[in-house]
């Protein structure tokens, strides 16, 4: 059988979990590398996964704005070549047939210094964190990281776009349900409607945490609903609030958010993508001065400034009607471009 190794970046949960629907559709000896809470849902999905990898996350202040990014990009260099250490390591002692990377590009490098075919899922081909005199920085880095996308075997984007060379545009990514709508909510106890907060595997989303819970102790009696808040494996968060109810971690947000009423949430794209593919009306706030969240939320029709009026959007989105189910079929096509590989 053939050996791949899968290495996952363990910054947040997106990575991971639109890793876990590609890789239950591959029938090959396969081992995942990765760290922190993404080892835990790997895991917990019943994939073998080595806990390698050690990440310190963005710096976000209370008010939810992305700090000294200059900084954090010199630290993120430190991680990556931190990382490269420990993927040829993990690498040499497999010998994979094929390399699958999720913005992980450390074992990427590894993989075509060492002639290794390899394979990128990102939907990130450039970043845009600085500005200035010190975005020479990025822009270097920026160089290497398209340098290893050009010559990659094979680049899987989830998102809609076009092909082009070893680009691949093969759609959202999400996990499918075995139970229907009003099954799930009977599971969780959504016995009113339900306002799910998820601020997704990092601690970096204390701040709507917190303007959420305000948001809806002002509108509580008015609107009777309860508030369920999905922390996360990284944030601790002591609610004792009314009608409010904290989750840490869980295996199974994608099922939650497809029985809720309403989401607020993270821009982040793997969230988006459920909430979209479940028909789930929904508010989704990025972290100030994170481009990819940024992005991600202004395709949605929103900014970081919805914070200041999350009381309107609340009041409005919990009535929307929902849209019906739309899985579409990201995740076979990413499989079947990854085993043609190997074959």
């Amino acid at each position: 059988m053939k050996n791949l190794l899968f290495f996952t970046s363990p910054i947040g949960l997106g990575h991971a979990s639109r890793d876990i629907v590609i890789a239950s559709k591959l029938d090959v000896d396969m081992t995942f590398v990765t760290g922190g809470g993404a080892t835990r849902l790997i895991s917990d999905y019943g994939f073998k996964v080595k806990n390698l990898y050690k990440h310190d996350g963005f710096e976000v202040d209370e008010r939810g704005e992305l700090k000294h990014t200059v900084r954090w990009l010199m630290n993120y260099w430190s991680y990556y070549k931190k990382c490269k250490v420990i993927a040829e390591s993990v690498i040499k002692e497999n010998k994979p047939d094929l390399i699958v990377s999720d913005e992980d590009f450390a074992s990427i490098a590894i993989a075509q210094e060492l002639g290794i075919p390899n394979v990128i899922v990102t939907d990130v081909l450039k970043t845009k964190f600085t500005q200035g005199s010190m975005s020479f920085i990025e822009k270097r880095m920026n160089s290497v990281m398209r340098k290893m996308i050009d010559n990659s075997n094979l680049v899987i984007v989830p998102t809609e776009g076009q092909d082009l060379g070893n680009i691949v545009h093969v759609g959202p990514i999400v996990r499918g349900v075995d139970l229907d709508r009003e099954s799930l909510r009977k599971r969780f106890g959504f016995n009113k409607k339900t306002i799910l907060v998820s601020v997704g595997g990092t601690d970096s989303g204390k701040f709507l945490v917190n303007k959420a819970i305000e948001t809806y102790r002002n509108i509580r009696d008015t609107i009777g609903a309860d508030m369920i808040v999905v922390s996360g494996p990284s944030l601790s968060i002591d609610v004792k609030e009314e009608g409010v109810r904290c989750i840490g971690y869980t295996t199974n947000l994608h099922e939650m958010i497809y029985a809720c009423d309403l989401l607020v949430s993270l821009a982040g794209r793997s969230t988006i993508d459920e909430a979209i593919a479940y028909g789930t009306p929904a508010i989704f706030i990025p972290i100030k001065n994170h481009f990819e969240q940024e992005e991600n939320a202004k395709q949605n029709g929103f900014s970081f400034d919805d914070i200041y009026r999350l009381k309107d959007l609340v009041l409005k989105k919990l009535y929307d009607e929902r849209h019906e189910i739309i899985i579409r079929d990201g995740a076979n096509k990413a499989s079947s471009s990854i085993l043609n590989l190997l074959t």
